[in-house]
């Protein structure tokens, strides 16, 4: 199946995928989708573009949905917030396992890290990150809180009152991921989260 073209050969395609039966049923208004599309807007000066979903806490679901924004829809990067708790509803890190080909095992670690500066609960997040490979294609997918606060300090780390880092977020390393695996150069607003190469990757401005 074709990809769509891109406006830019560096244009970056991110899939946003909000998980939740409440909210995807109306019961609620999904505060997870533009809390990440408020922090994208903020933090990327390289181009991108966005497809979103609000989906329900379905494990087939949310697998078919995870494949459709990497296989057809050709995201490059794929955020999920929402069901990566100890609850029985709770698939979305298993739906996200089941349809990698590489498990990518720092992001969920550094992700309780943060979390764990505020709540001790943070040890019963369940969120992980892998990448998913087709013939020509692949895509980081990572599952992130719910909470837009949640998500901002998890995409951008932790600064103290001098603006000094004192926790990496995990967006950091994202640049250079999408790098590694093919995608997009991806740019990012320094004064919102510095995007970290290594010396032999940062592309040299004509």
């Amino acid at each position: 199946m074709s990809k769509p073209t891109r406006n830019n050969p560096d244009e970056l395609l991110i899939g946003l995928v909000s998980i939740s039966d409440r909210a995807s049923s109306g019961v609620y208004q999904d505060q997870g989708l533009p809390a990440l599309q408020d922090w994208f807007s903020a933090a990327l000066v390289s181009p991108w573009k966005m497809e979103s979903r609000l989906i329900p806490d379905e494990r087939a679901v949310i697998e078919k949905t995870l494949i459709e924004l990497v296989d057809e829809v050709g995201c490059d990067l794929v955020l999920t917030t929402g069901g990566t708790g100890p609850a029985r509803r709770d698939l979305t890190p298993e739906a996200s396992l089941a349809v990698a080909t590489k498990e990518m095992p720092g992001f969920g670690e550094q992700m309780r890290q943060i979390s764990l500066q505020f709540v001790p609960t943070a040890i019963l997040s369940r969120q992980v990150a892998v990448i998913r490979e087709t013939a020509d294609h692949a895509a980081l997918i990572m599952n992130l809180p719910g909470q837009p606060k949640s998500i901002k300090e998890t995409l951008e780390g932790l600064k103290d009152a001098d603006g000094k880092s004192i926790v990496s977020g995990i967006f950091a390393a994202v640049p250079y991921c999408i790098d590694l695996i093919g995608g997009p150069y991806i740019e990012t607003n320094e004064a919102i989260c510095k995007a970290f190469r290594p010396k032999s990757a940062i592309r040299v401005k004509s």
